[in-house]
């Protein structure tokens, strides 16, 4: 198969789980210091900057994610039909640039951060059992003697 038409196959009739991966969009200076990554995937509530196109230097919130378009819809990017109605315009994730991330996911953070999220939800979830739970004596257990009655 020829090379163009594999990446072809791989972009465009990827699986959604693979679409989803492809929606990455690079980060800013400041957070690419903080968290020693380039880019990350483009979630909604993020604030990005347009690099690229007609709206060039606009910035945002991300509104609408369409993995199919591989694109973003962002507030107050609209353009007008003939009529007068408005209409979100879709932007590629890689003509974009992240400049503050919605940290509402606990578990992308931690991901940025190079941790381990699944190993950070075990400690949590089990020291809140140990905390939670009475004290018990190991092996021993004392049942109550009967007195002889006289």
């Amino acid at each position: 198969m020829k090379p163009t038409k594999m990446r072809n196959n791989q972009i465009y009739q990827a699986t959604y789980q693979t679409r989803s991966k492809q929606l990455g969009s690079a980060l800013s200076k400041d957070l690419h210091k903080k968290y020693g990554k380039r880019s990350v995937r483009v979630v909604e509530g993020d604030s990005i900057t347009i690099l690229r196109g007609e709206f060039k230097g606009v910035e945002g919130k991300v509104s609408k994610i369409s993995t199919s378009k591989s694109s973003v819809a962002i507030e107050g990017v609209k353009k007008e039909k003939t009529k007068g109605d408005k209409f979100d315009v879709y932007i590629h994730t890689s003509n974009l640039v992240v400049t503050s991330l919605n940290t509402s996911d606990k578990w992308r953070i931690s991901k940025l951060e190079g941790k381990n999220p699944s190993k950070q939800t075990k400690q949590v979830t089990t020291k809140e059992v140990k905390e939670d739970a009475p004290k018990e004596t190991k092996g021993v257990t004392k049942t109550p003697k009967k007195e002889d009655e006289k």
